[in-house]
């Protein structure tokens, strides 16, 4: 049997009463006695507190200076790196030959180091794949002596400026080192749920008492795994392993957004990351199926797996929903999977089919539900 690691806040999850489960080699909090549906509700009204501490917290230093990291580093992702100014962030993804994603991360420039925030069950294939593939002037450091916490909500930013007040000033994807109490604090606005919120970096031995002194607060409560699935569904966003994989191109996932003019045929610095001839022919034109957004126009929620067909009666299945559930703010299922490009736009309609049933569902626009990120 597989021994389950804990992160710093397992104690606080108990004493809080939160259901826990294995979840990428960690036992975490899948809800608390609020239930899921109350905690979603409850993160879109005011704001959620979330353990992220499973997740791999990177430093990338050289004594070359930042530059010359994010310079080599920019051969392993399709994004530019260099173009992050100092105290922001960026997203990204490491991609394979084939064009494929081995997984997708946050990438934050210090002014000094590049600190990158992987998915917990990729980070030891991600530090191994930077250990073996950067420059030997590049050290890789897995921190492990520090928590990280998310606050999430419209009410985030008022909880933790009577902690930080130095919050108020930051904007979405500013990611800054704040010295609190004498101790160094990373935190970035950003967030996994569509709404405006902090992620926070902060030493292990802190985090138990950070937590509780937040849930003190009317504001804010803490939210297991489940709500968080939701809501990042509802925002539309990935998650890694479910709507993009080793299989799936940045095309295809619908995040070339995040891949600047500059890195694109014709950029100046185009190309020259794994995948490249497949990833920049995507972008040139058009892939073969996408991923999209679907609502089923019943009340059944479908789940991942569902298999999805052109018609009631046809025999080849054309696409797959790769996650789907109930939306609590919406009060209706929602999915989202893929499809031929040819039946990717918005109001085609094509069927999934459910316990024997073929049921319609409609391409739909994501965000199901605007995002409210401070600009």
């Amino acid at each position: 049997m597989t021994t389950l690691s804990r992160t710093p806040l397992y104690d606080f999850h108990v004493s809080q009463g939160a259901k826990m489960v294995p979840f990428a080699g960690y036992e975490m909090p899948v809800q608390y006695p609020l239930g899921v549906m109350k905690e979603h509700l409850h993160t879109r009204a005011q704001a959620g507190l979330f353990d992220v501490s499973h997740m791999g917290q990177v430093m990338l230093t050289s004594d070359q200076g930042v530059e010359a990291i994010a310079l080599a580093l920019e051969a392993l992702v399709p994004v530019s790196i260099t173009g992050i100014a100092k105290g922001r962030q960026r997203y990204g993804v490491f991609t394979n030959e084939e064009g494929g994603i081995l997984d997708d991360l946050m990438v934050a420039n210090t002014g000094e180091a590049l600190f990158l925030v992987v998915n917990a069950a990729c980070k030891g294939a991600d530090i191994a794949h930077l250990k073996t593939n950067l420059p030997a002037h590049i050290t890789v450091t897995e921190i492990t002596d520090r928590a990280l916490l998310a606050l999430q909500g419209p009410s985030a930013e008022t909880a933790l400026a009577r902690l930080v007040p130095a919050a108020t000033e930051m904007r979405f994807m500013d990611s800054h080192r704040i010295d609190v109490n004498g101790a160094e604090w990373w935190i970035s606005r950003s967030g996994y749920t569509g709404e405006d919120g902090f992620e926070i970096s902060l030493p292990a031995d802190l985090a138990a008492e950070f937590a509780a002194t937040l849930c003190e607060m009317e504001e804010v409560a803490p939210i297991g795994l489940g709500a968080r699935d939701s809501l990042r569904l509802e925002a539309g966003l990935c998650l890694y392993g479910h709507d993009i994989d080793t299989t799936t191109s940045p095309a295809e996932g619908n995040i070339a957004w995040a891949i600047q003019k500059v890195r694109r045929t014709g950029g100046a610095r185009a190309g020259g990351f794994p995948g490249e001839a497949r990833i920049l022919a995507e972008l040139d034109g058009t892939p073969e199926r996408l991923r999209v957004g679907l609502l089923p126009q019943g009340r059944a929620p479908m789940r991942e797996g569902t298999p999805l067909f052109a018609s009631e009666d046809s025999a080849d299945q054309i696409g797959v929903i790769t996650s789907g559930g109930f939306a609590p703010s919406l009060e209706k299922p929602i999915a989202m999977g893929y499809l031929p490009t040819s039946f990717a736009t918005t109001g085609t309609q094509v069927f999934a089919e459910l316990r024997g049933k073929r049921l319609p569902v409609n391409v739909a626009d994501m965000p199901f539900r605007p995002s409210t990120y401070k600009r």
